[in-house]
């Protein structure tokens, strides 16, 4: 459970747009992972794939030495006006961050896999205290 809810939470935040599900779904499949909690992982980080979404891009740029993203109209309808070359420095971009994410990712998947495990097996510890001690007083009375 705890790396299935892992995979879904590190996945989640990857700065790719529109095929985490899909990627989640996959990868839950081939290593045998709980898929419902995969996709709670996913779903409780949205707001963090929007917040950490530019700042991977910007590390990929910092990192790689590449030009920045085009931010004021000027620089977007230049591009626009050139397909090739926007698709091409997309997708530039997108995989720079990307690979930042992937060294991010194998790193923090296990900690967190181990974080989160602790925790549902305290979680598990007191749900059983709390069932022990409500079926010792239904008995009593």
């Amino acid at each position: 459970m705890a790396w299935s809810l892992a995979l879904g939470i590190v996945l989640g935040i990857n700065p790719s747009v529109g095929v985490t599900t899909l990627i989640v779904v996959l990868l839950a499949w081939m290593f045998g992972l709980n898929q419902l909690a995969s996709q709670i992982g996913v779903h409780v980080v949205a707001p963090l794939h929007v917040l950490l979404f530019i700042p991977f891009i910007d590390l990929g740029i910092h990192l790689f030495h590449t030009r920045n993203i085009p931010l004021n109209r000027r620089q977007i309808e230049h591009l626009s006006h050139h397909p090739w070359r926007m698709v091409r420095d997309i997708w530039q971009w997108e995989w720079h961050a990307l690979v930042i994410w992937a060294v991010f990712a194998i790193v923090v998947m296990p900690l967190l896999a181990r974080y989160i495990r602790r925790a549902l097996v305290l979680l598990m510890r007191r749900h059983t205290t709390l069932l022990r001690s409500h079926s010792s007083l239904s008995s009593s009375g």
